[in-house]
């Protein structure tokens, strides 16, 4: 097994969101918990802009107790509860004060897949184990603890790590908002099978060369 390369870089989530977004394809989420590692690659990211631009942005509205962590530093975890469900877990991008958050959307389990599935007994496939944003955090046992950690220190419980980009990657509109759904602001590994099924309106992507692998 491949291990991480290593931790991102503060300097790294800066830049327009969607370029960040996309560049976090292939990164690796580790969590080190008390049963133990799991980690997986990113498959699909969704980018968040900032206060007053994007109005399904949590930070559409300014530094509110909920949002107040979009607004930097970046590299820390952004988690809400959606619909009462299930978490969703953001890497906070952007210079301080930008409002701006890429939601992690899916994955493929890298290491740790026997913990992975002691957390979700029901999956089947490899895909159900992080194919989709409550899944992920359900399979890395991400949950409201986690708020505000900082993802690019070496002894923090949640860490990102550099990975190889994909080799092609597709943007198509965001899903599971009610607005700006037109922005071509979600990006993932083309043909990777964790990938949501929904792709209406997607173009290919190849990663730029010159930046480590990354857009």
């Amino acid at each position: 097994m491949t291990a991480p390369g290593p931790l991102l870089t503060a300097d790294e989530l800066l830049g327009p969101v969607d370029v960040v977004a996309s560049s976090l394809l292939g990164c690796w989420m580790v969590t080190q918990r008390p049963e133990g590692t799991v980690a997986l690659r990113l498959t699909e990211v969704e980018a968040y802009s900032g206060s007053g631009m994007d109005p399904a942005a949590h930070s559409h509205r300014g530094p509110t107790p909920r949002a107040a962590i979009m607004f930097g530093p970046p590299g820390r975890l952004y988690v809400y509860f959606s619909y009462g469900v299930h978490w969703c877990a953001n890497v906070v991008v952007g210079r301080d004060g930008d409002g701006e958050a890429v939601l992690l959307r899916a994955g493929e389990v890298v290491a740790g897949e026997g913990v992975a599935r002691s957390r979700r007994p029901a999956a089947r496939t490899p895909r159900d184990l992080a194919g989709g944003p409550a899944r992920l955090t359900q399979t890395l046992a991400i949950g409201r603890d986690d708020l505000g950690t900082d993802l690019l220190d070496p002894a923090s419980p949640v860490r990102l790590h550099r990975g190889p980009a994909p080799a092609d990657i597709s943007a198509g509109p965001r899903v599971g908002i009610s607005t700006a759904t037109e922005l071509p602001w979600r990006f993932w590994e083309t043909g990777a099978p964790s990938v949501s099924a929904f792709r209406a309106g997607g173009t290919s992507r190849r990663p730029r060369a010159g930046q480590d692998g990354h857009l």
